[in-house]
């Protein structure tokens, strides 16, 4: 793996412009998840799509991130982190051009899956880097930042999306959703080699073809059904593609466990703590996807709202979430280790008040405390928690911790769309289905909390 020093001189002298320019593009791959979603209709009308093309602009860009996310980290190791994150920024800048300038739908598909595999092979370079130039405090105030635009990228998609779209910029219609791209990454690309540290990439680091070639049709074999499966009312190959998923994924961790040249290192596993404490962080930002998605489909299908309305509902969420995020290193340390025990419950506890409350009005003045504390209990329960897994593991297995941290909430959060999106959908009404949700929401949080309480216990944190 790529290694560095935290002393070195990029992350002693600038460490503000280095992280501003690794977490813009944290931002631009978090935003191009969500940002289409409010252009989808628009996009099908004025290029005559059909709904199955449009719902691949959509979803194709989650499927091939999910994909390649641990192949793409461990590119990292071998090419150095620095290179990948650049050359990765580079692809998905030089795709976001062609997605804005798509003539027709098969265009726009094509370059939308290109747009994701820069996606992929930018992302999981952050947090390794972050995890190789931070320590301590100094780490921990890092990855809050990081936190917060990880989770708060899909939002704030939704709200730029809808603004960009609505203004119509320069008679380009939904076009500008993709070339805001472009000048931004241009941006950070003359940016990046001035304040990002060089890395000497692993030598011995191999990208192993087996592995490759088993956890992508793994990978492919789960993400598939669970993304268009809900919509084709959950047919036989959903199911026959979700277990042999499953076993491919098996295979893939026997078959990992005796490589020797690992795709995935699992060694980053085995200190104690790290499995709770990954599990109890996909969890909650499994809940926070679902909530985003059946909270704002409330909004606009039961209440009224507009695309964006509903998405500027979100901005306490976002307040209570950023603000936690960015102040928790600060706490003294009892409280900073009960925090991801008390997130989750504080999450649920805003979530379900918010949804008894006001399922059939919204009242701005009682939800806005309610959201807050759903935010701040989403932060809570994974910002310290992250922050403790990258102390219990080596730094030599940074690219691992990096690829389990990007690849698993893309997983939970597909699953719990899939699983918890069908129950909302099932439901005689919207406001039964988000009641429905926030319960499922309130249980698995409570799995998450018990999760977290385990890590509260294991051995102390090694010294990196």
């Amino acid at each position: 793996m790529t290694t560095l020093a935290p002393s070195s001189p990029a992350a002693a002298h600038r460490p503000g412009r280095m992280l501003a320019v690794l977490l813009t593009g944290q931002v631009m791959a978090s935003m191009d998840g969500s940002i289409v979603s409010v252009a989808a209709e628009t996009i099908r009308a004025e290029l005559h799509a059909t709904g199955a093309a449009v719902q691949l602009v959509v979803s194709g860009y989650l499927l091939t991130t999910g994909v390649l996310l641990v192949t793409c980290a461990r590119i990292g190791d071998r090419v150095g982190h620095r290179r990948a994150f650049l050359l990765g920024l580079g692809w998905f800048t030089g795709a976001s051009l062609l997605c804005g300038l798509a003539p027709g739908p098969a265009a726009l598909v094509a370059a939308r899956v290109a747009q994701a595999m820069g996606a992929a092979l930018l992302t999981p370079q952050i947090f390794s880097l972050i995890q190789l130039q931070w320590d301590g405090a100094a780490r921990r105030r890092a990855i809050g930042v990081y936190s917060m635009v990880l989770a708060l990228g899909v939002a704030l998609g939704q709200v730029v999306g809808g603004l960009v779209a609505g203004a119509d910029l320069f008679g380009l219609s939904w076009r500008p959703v993709f070339l805001i791209n472009v000048p931004v990454g241009v941006a950070v690309l003359l940016a990046g080699p001035r304040v990002l540290p060089r890395s000497r990439p692993d030598g011995r680091a191999r990208l192993d073809p087996a592995g490759v070639a088993v956890l992508t049709a793994a990978m492919t074999a789960l993400t598939v059904p669970l993304i268009f499966g809900r919509e084709q009312g959950w047919p036989a190959w959903t199911w026959i593609s979700l277990a042999g998923g499953a076993a491919l994924l098996a295979g893939f961790v026997r078959y990992e466990s005796a490589a020797r040249h690992p795709l995935l290192d699992l060694a980053a596993l085995r200190p104690a703590g790290v499995k709770p404490g990954l599990a109890a962080c996909w969890i909650v930002m499994g809940c926070y996807t679902v909530f985003l998605l059946t909270l704002t489909l409330h909004l606009q299908s039961a209440l009224g709202f507009p695309p964006l309305a509903a998405g500027l509902a979100f901005v306490p969420y976002a307040l209570g979430f950023g603000t936690l995020s960015l102040t928790w290193s600060r706490y003294p340390a009892r409280l900073r280790a009960a925090l991801p025990v008390a997130g989750p419950i504080a999450f649920a506890a805003g979530a379900a008040l918010l949804v008894l409350l006001f399922r059939a009005e919204w009242r701005p003045a009682g939800a806005v405390p309610l959201l807050l504390l759903a935010g701040a209990g989403h932060a809570a329960g994974y910002s310290p928690l992250i922050a403790r897994i990258t102390t219990l593991v080596e730094p030599r297995l940074a690219s691992a911790v990096s690829a389990l941290n990007a690849t698993g909430p893309v997983l939970a959060g597909v699953s719990t769309v899939a699983g918890l999106g069908s129950v909302y959908f099932a439901a005689p009404s919207s406001a039964d289905g988000l009641l429905r949700v926030s319960a499922a929401v309130a249980v698995l949080l409570a799995a998450g909390a018990l999760c977290a309480a385990r890590v509260a216990v294991a051995g102390r944190p090694r010294a990196t």
